[in-house]
């Protein structure tokens, strides 16, 4: 965390979640974020093979991975096994997959959303027990995939649900892309009601274009814990062909720092590694920075374009 921003990357959860590869290209792939200077991530899930094959050698993946001091590898869950499969890998915190949205519920971990809810205590409970950093996603908190946008009267249940249960960490996901501004601040105000600004993380998709859009109201909010993925990548099994890309995370990084909020991270680095994603690996990405190229700092020349004339 610099200047009081944590950027959690998600990429590798995301992105693989979506598309096959081998263990040794997420490897790399690590490597090279680390290298870039990111230290939060969301490395994988262990949920079931069968829905999400993609993510089935989670455990080889943390044994595989290269740990330098101040890393913290997270991940998702969506049961006790799961929980326990992570905590024999050695995850340094855990999160549930809870999904606002029904059909997705089952489509992602084969349990209703009522049905998560019970999990999730019996999964707190193992959590507590064993000490590990725990918490729970909200999944389509502001809406989606299909189905009309959410607001905090449809959200107060689950999360009167949750507090109960003594859950008081939470991922706010625009899985779908539905927010603007006002949204973000109206369902991101209403969270920071329940749970301190500490504990709350924002999960923002690009879907619709609105991504960076949300930064800054977040920020005015004191919400300083925000999901990224590079080159906007991701998407979900259970939604083949739909745009699932996170929040672009060079090009958070750069509105970040000519906001006057540092990040130390490397953003050529971010960029290269974009390019590789893409180009070598064939994961389909987007952003802007990677074509563009990062606004010129005194003293260095900005890139040339074909459109400038």
């Amino acid at each position: 965390m610099t200047d009081g921003v944590l950027i959690r990357e998600v990429a590798p959860r995301l992105t693989f979640q979506d598309h096959m590869v081998p263990t040794e290209v997420k490897t790399e792939f690590l490597r090279r974020l680390l290298a870039a200077g990111l230290r939060s991530f969301e490395l994988t899930s262990f949920v079931r093979p069968d829905l999400v094959p993609g993510l089935a050698d989670a455990e080889e993946l943390f044994a595989r991975v290269p740990r330098p001091p101040g890393a913290e590898f997270g991940c998702c869950v969506g049961n006790r096994r799961g929980l326990q499969r992570a905590l024999d890998a050695g995850a340094d915190s855990a999160c549930y997959l809870l999904s606002a949205d029904e059909e997705f519920a089952r489509a992602n971990t084969g349990l209703s959303t009522e049905e998560s809810l019970a999990e999730l205590e019996r999964t707190a409970a193992l959590a507590a027990d064993r000490g590990i950093g725990f918490g729970s996603y909200l999944i389509f908190a502001w809406g989606g995939p299909g189905g009309p946008p959410r607001g905090p009267a449809d959200l107060e249940p689950l999360a009167r649900r949750l507090l109960e249960i003594g859950v008081d960490h939470w991922i706010l996901a625009d899985s779908a892309g539905y927010a603007a501004p006002p949204q973000i601040r109206e369902l991101a105000r209403w969270a920071l009601e329940h749970v301190p600004a500490d504990n709350l993380t924002v999960q923002i998709h690009d879907a619709r274009g609105m991504g960076l859009a949300a930064l800054l109201p977040l920020l005015e909010l004191g919400v300083r814990r925000i999901d990224a993925s590079l080159a906007g990548s991701g998407g979900h099994p259970a939604m083949p062909g739909s745009q699932g890309g996170g929040l672009c995370t060079e090009d958070a990084v750069q509105l970040l720092e000519l906001s006057g909020v540092g990040t130390g991270i490397d953003l050529s680095a971010l960029v290269d590694t974009a390019n590789w994603l893409e180009e070598e690996v064939g994961i389909p990405c987007r952003g802007f920075l990677r074509h563009t190229g990062p606004v010129p700092r005194a003293g260095r020349a900005a890139r040339p374009l074909d459109f400038i004339w």
